[in-house]
């Protein structure tokens, strides 16, 4: 059984060690500063609780020594402080952030670090590159690759066409910081809520545009290897010029916290979700110019005998699959590890990634899964 600490006790920490716990192969502790968020985890046999703050940088390295590895399933902005933490206790690291400059950080922790270094284990980062490099593969020359990730509301009643149903922090950030980008055959960093696009997939109606972090270090591993290869975040028609008016005309870009706080207080959250994936690649094979494409759409799921929504189950079940592939030795065991160096079908094998598998359910089975429970 192996001994796991998960930081952070939200909504996506206590799926990660629901799930966990679920399989009897893990014992696992969810760390917290919050009182309130560790009370509401169930304690039992293999799951407990301990309060601790990322900002104790030696407790939180007590808190690691001797298990087997820490899932950060914190906060953005305190990420980096458990990946610190996790390379001084030598134990195996991974998390979800989607910000750029975590990464980086992690990137060289890993240089001298004696087990793995894992970030970007969630849907996107996460899930989205290892889709995008198994497409790649098809190719004997890859000219475009392009992925969009979307978590909307299943029904839409506001000018945002938006739920919280993620980190309102998160998603103010991604909205906020360059994006990464090859454009033209080269490394590009291309500004967030630009080159708006829309699409329609089963007859709804979409828009994308350029948010940060959702590529994870996929521009680095095939650079010099795509003519043009981009990431955008799915939402409703009219969100972006929206955020838009908000971040840039308002200037409340510069001052994310009060952002926070009205979308907070005026937009209600939802468990009524939906994640949409859709990636598509475009290249040279056999002499021909060919296109493939993975499309996908996620909506909320039992699991571990509760409902989870889309985000929780998409985000929540791909760490734990990489957490298990890690386990099982199908993973370097030393390092920084890239989400896309993940082989699609080994990960849909996984007992949790078959949740992505398995999701292709109508939101009338959705609806199906919420009476039954």
């Amino acid at each position: 059984m192996k001994n796991i600490l998960v930081a952070g006790a939200g909504h996506i920490g206590s799926m990660i060690a629901e799930l966990l716990v679920s399989t009897s192969d893990y014992s696992v502790t969810v760390a917290d500063q919050s009182e309130t968020a560790l009370g509401a985890i169930a304690v039992r046999k293999g799951l407990d609780t301990l309060k601790v703050s990322v900002t104790d940088h030696d407790a939180l390295v007590a808190a690691m020594r001797g298990r087997f590895a820490v899932v950060s399933a914190a906060p953005y902005s305190v990420t980096a402080a458990i990946a610190e933490a996790a390379h001084e206790a030598r134990i195996h690291y991974l998390d979800l952030t989607e910000d750029v400059k975590t990464t980086q950080t992690v990137k060289e922790l890993a240089k001298t670090a004696t087990h793995a270094l894992i970030p970007q284990c969630g849907l996107a980062p996460g899930f989205i590159s290892i889709v995008g490099m198994d497409l790649a593969r098809r190719f004997e020359k890859l000219d475009t690759l392009r992925l969009r990730v979307g978590a909307l509301p299943q029904f839409p009643s506001n000018a945002l066409g938006y739920n919280l149903t993620w980190s309102t922090a998160g998603v103010i950030n991604e909205y906020c910081q360059p994006c990464e980008a090859i454009v033209a055959g080269r490394l590009a960093n291309v500004p967030p809520l630009e080159e708006l696009e829309h699409f329609a997939l089963d007859g709804v109606q979409y828009e994308a545009f350029n948010t940060s972090g959702g590529l994870g270090t996929l521009c680095e591993t095939l650079d010099g290897k795509v003519r043009s290869l981009n990431y955008r975040t799915i939402r409703y028609p009219g969100h972006r010029d929206a955020m838009k008016l908000l971040l840039q005309d308002l200037r409340l870009g510069e001052r994310p916290a009060v952002l926070a706080e009205v979308l907070e207080y005026a937009i209600p959250g939802t468990r009524q979700d939906v994640v949409v994936i859709f990636v598509t690649a475009t290249g040279q094979r056999n002499g021909r110019t060919w296109q493939e494409s993975y499309a996908h759409s996620v909506y909320p799921q039992m699991l571990a005998g509760r409902e989870w929504t889309a985000i929780q189950t998409t985000t929540a079940s791909a760490v734990c699959a990489v957490l298990d592939l890690l386990v099982a030795g199908r993973l370097p065991q030393r390092g920084f590890v890239r989400q896309e160096d993940i082989r699609l079908d080994e990960f849909l094998a996984n007992r949790f990634g078959r949740a992505y598998a398995d999701a292709g359910s109508t939101a009338a089975e959705a609806a199906l899964l919420r009476a039954a429970s």
